[in-house]
């Protein structure tokens, strides 16, 4: 079977990313210990692209940010629903979860569920 993937792209001010990493670290951490595959957090580095539209463009970035790209993979779509619905029942994820203290802003996060349809 194929993996089932979460998807995220999220815009950050760049003064909030060494804050950011150490929530991520924490939500990495008990989503793999809830069953997920993997956790993937990863920062735009080589945004200035001329092909295509820039992930700055994509997320809407401001003057200041820069860009999220992170996903998180399950063995397939029911395995996801299981271990999302666990973090998020999880007391140590809702401590993480308010909107007036966070380093990103959640309204503008883009995020989605993906089916795997080439996985080499």
């Amino acid at each position: 079977a194929m993996p089932y993937v979460d998807g995220f792209v999220i815009p950050i001010a760049t003064k909030n990313l060494k804050a950011y990493r150490a929530m991520a670290k924490k939500a990495g951490k008990i989503w793999m210990e809830l069953g997920a595959l993997s956790y993937h957090e990863c920062v735009g580095e080589d945004l200035k692209t001329t092909f295509g539209i820039p992930f700055t463009t994509l997320a809407k970035a401001k003057p200041g940010e820069t860009v999220l790209f992170s996903w998180i993979v399950y063995k397939n779509k029911a395995q996801r629903k299981s271990v999302t619905a666990k973090v998020m029942k999880d007391p140590r994820i809702a401590a993480m979860c308010d909107p007036k203290n966070s380093p990103f802003d959640m309204k503008r996060m883009s995020v989605g569920g993906f089916k795997s349809i080439v996985d080499s």
